[in-house]
């Protein structure tokens, strides 16, 4: 099955008890926007979880610069929201799913697979006329029992023994010039690591913000199906989980996050590092 639903399928579905709705709408650099944002109206039944707060771990000298969150305590706020395995959980955000598709992952990674995607994010929602609500809803807490999936993971010392191998290819999700090292207004250090791919993330996208079909993305990623192992990252681990998900999408199956992403990488300074085209 599809990791991503249409608007159509959402309005279907919308009252279902067993459908958990999570806007996960977040802007980079003005960290209570995304909250305000829901606050003003939402999906209806929708609850949400921030970037920084729920989706990510406190910044420590190695990790990056969204490190995963402690996945014991992840896992008691999602039970608190009324996730368990019977429920189907729909993510999305206004930042081209990037947000929408950290949340995903990690849910992926906890074994939680009916976890999706809404299709082309909430303002396209609102503009189709569809229904919003400044209503919160009331949680029903239920038992999450997280059963963590570690091939989706890449740790920094994976990584770090595994760039150079013949067979693991790394896919840079991130924009031309912070690949090739051209600019770096976030990170410390401009460039990426040694013989990584660059897969721009928004490029998995087509008009209106719709996710390209599976096959689309199969061409998208055709040189990518030599590879025994994918391991994808970005500058913190988020804007690299659109590539992951379409990966999937794609029918890819040997995929792992880089969570620490370039800004662990960057974080250990004997790391080498490459710049310009590869």
């Amino acid at each position: 099955m599809s990791h991503i639903v249409s608007q159509e399928w959402l309005l279907e579905h919308l009252n279902e008890p067993d459908i958990i709705i999570v806007d996960c709408r977040f802007i980079l650099g003005n960290p209570v926007s995304g909250l305000n944002l829901y606050t003003e109206d939402h999906i209806p039944g929708a609850f949400y979880m921030d970037l920084e707060k729920d989706l990510s771990g406190p910044i420590m000298q190695h990790g990056g610069r969204h490190p995963l969150p402690d996945l014991g305590a992840f896992s008691l706020l999602v039970g608190r929201l009324g996730i368990d395995a019977t429920v189907k959980v729909i993510a999305y955000d206004d930042q081209g799913g990037a947000m929408a598709s950290r949340l995903w992952w990690m849910l992926q990674l906890l074994g939680h697979k009916q976890t999706y995607v809404l299709d082309k994010g909430y303002s396209a929602w609102k503009a189709a006329g569809l229904p919003v609500t400044q209503e919160v809803p009331t949680a029903v807490p239920r038992v999450f029992s997280p059963k963590v999936h570690r091939h989706l993971l890449a740790s920094f010392d994976e990584v770090r023994d595994k760039f150079e191998l013949p067979g693991t290819v790394l896919v840079d999700s991130r924009e031309a010039k912070r690949y090739q090292g051209l600019e770096e207004s976030i990170d410390r250090v401009a460039g990426h690591i040694p013989g990584a791919k660059n897969y721009f993330w928004k490029e998995v996208q087509g008009e209106a913000g719709a996710w390209k079909s599976p096959e689309a993305l199969e061409k998208h990623f055709q040189e990518l199906h030599t590879a025994d192992e994918i391991i994808v990252y970005c500058g913190s681990g988020v804007t690299a989980c659109p590539n992951v998900l379409a990966l999937m999408e794609a029918g890819f199956t040997n995929v792992k996050l880089y969570s620490g992403s370039w800004s662990d990488w960057v974080s250990y300074e004997e790391n080498p590092i490459a710049t310009g085209e590869e």
